[in-house]
């Protein structure tokens, strides 16, 4: 018989059962899995996918808005007739747009600028923000940005008696320059002021537009006019080219306008533009203009930017006398900087989902991808910590204990009193009483038995000290 064996006896009670005798206590409860720090490891996992949605939610873009309003000018002029063919395209889409008129530009950038006003959209002739006096600083940095120009607004100046080629040439006459609050009569002061043509100084300056101004010119009653694309209508045009002494004029100074103004560009008049049969104007003739850009609050969905420019494309987009065909829209912003989406629209069109699904499914699509990407990245990898933070749950039970064993040990082998050994075995029995009631996965079953087995290696390790000590007295 092995006399070192173990008998299941204390060796300071040879007749007293020690605690892990079988029958002196429960055994340890051992588990298919540690369902426990199964749902700890997991709630980790869950609580950090939180987060990240909580992240991809904060920054996704919300749904598109169902209703959006523009500002576009007088009622029954070219841009409101523009703006009831926006509504009509956006209402196939399921966008409702409401259309307000204005008085201008002015007051589209007014309502633009202002948050107390709930405008998304308006039409703004180029070059008046960057006058001072016309704009305030505010309007200038009220977070605004450019859909890109919707179409050019040339400038046509028509005057009555002998051949002009300067606009210094008309100090001291009566002159239509459109009414209060519109951009064509901002920019016509503008050039005006430029060749020292002032108001109420060497000039009469009348609030005339369109058929009034040509009437007037007509009649003798003033002595030019100034009109832009949308009042110069091809009948009064012809009117006047067709009237003995009206003359359109010549801008022979367009380069230096184009050069000294960066938001003006020349446009060539084609002889015969307003009359084939007769030739009128019977000459190519050069003037001036501006454009139309589309502006928006930097707030505007970027969905609803790609449908809007889109709709522009459908408006603005034939031929005519002013641009030739798919002209416009086009990327060219000069006051307010191009949104990013208008960039990218320009540069490579519509996105994948919406050209090939309906606006509402593309945008919910476009919406549950910014949610499914980063599971698919962060959480799906994330799982693979999964095991190695449960196995350190399970794990990290043995360790606690074998802590308390360290410190157990070095305690009586730095005070080897009788005092010591008594609450050592105190201690020792509570460690190994409490690994016994463990509950712990089948597959650490080693790592229990390991440590019981160091329980009595420090045991027998103790008494044998404790004897050495005993025999020296």
């Amino acid at each position: 018989m092995d006399n070192n064996a173990p008998t299941g006896r204390s060796p300071d009670h040879p007749n007293k059962a020690t605690p892990d005798e079988p029958g002196s206590r429960r055994a340890a409860y051992y588990l298919g899995i540690s369902w426990l720090d199964l749902a700890v490891s997991l709630s980790i996992m869950v609580i950090v996918g939180a987060v990240v949605i909580w992240v991809a939610i904060r920054v996704i873009q919300p749904a598109p808005p169902s209703t959006l309003t523009i500002s576009a000018g007088p009622e029954y002029s070219r841009f409101w007739f523009a703006a009831q063919k926006y509504k009509e395209i956006l209402a196939r889409n399921g966008v409702t747009l409401r259309v307000l008129t204005s008085s201008g530009t002015l007051e589209n950038l007014e309502r633009l600028a202002d948050p107390a006003i709930h405008v998304d959209l308006g039409f703004v002739q180029s070059g008046l923000a960057s006058i001072p006096s016309v704009v305030s600083p505010d309007t200038r940095r009220g977070g605004l940005m450019s859909l890109g120009s919707v179409s050019n607004w040339p400038l046509f100046v028509f005057y009555r008696g002998p051949e002009l080629t300067r606009l210094s040439e008309f100090k001291g006459k009566r002159l239509a320059i459109g009414r209060e609050g519109s951009g064509t009569r901002q920019i016509v002061l503008l050039l005006l002021r430029a060749n020292g043509v002032e108001p109420d100084s060497n000039a009469q300056m009348l609030p005339l537009v369109g058929e009034d101004a040509v009437n007037a010119l007509l009649a003798g009653k003033v002595d030019a006019v100034f009109l832009t694309a949308d009042s110069a209508r091809p009948e009064l045009t012809a009117k006047m080219i067709r009237t003995p002494d009206i003359r359109l004029l010549n801008f022979t100074q367009a380069k230096a306008y184009v050069r000294s103004f960066p938001f003006l560009s020349q446009f060539d008049v084609p002889m015969g533009a307003f009359d084939l049969a007769d030739n009128l104007p019977p000459k190519a003739t050069a003037t001036i203009e501006t454009t139309v850009e589309l502006i928006a609050r930097d707030t505007l969905h970027p969905a609803l930017s790609d449908l809007i420019i889109e709709a522009a494309g459908e408006v603005h987009g034939g031929a005519s006398l002013l641009q030739t065909a798919g002209e416009f829209p086009a990327p060219v912003a000069h006051d307010f900087p191009l949104s990013p989406e208008a960039a990218r629209y320009y540069k490579s069109g519509k996105s994948f989902l919406y050209r090939t699904m309906p606006f509402w499914l593309a945008s919910l699509v476009d919406r549950l991808l910014v949610l499914v990407v980063p599971i698919v990245v962060v959480l799906i990898p994330a799982l693979r910590f999964v095991p190695p933070l449960y196995a350190w749950r399970v794990k990290s039970r043995f360790y606690l204990r074998y802590g308390e064993l360290i410190v157990l040990e070095r305690s009586v082998l730095d005070d080897p009193s009788e005092q010591s050994y008594v609450e050592f075995t105190k201690k020792l029995n509570a460690i190994e009483k409490g690994l016994n009631k463990l509950q712990m996965p089948i597959a650490y079953a080693d790592h229990f038995y390991a440590l019981r087995e160091h329980i009595s290696y420090v045991r027998s390790q103790i008494a044998a000290l404790r004897r050495g000590n005993d025999s020296r007295q």
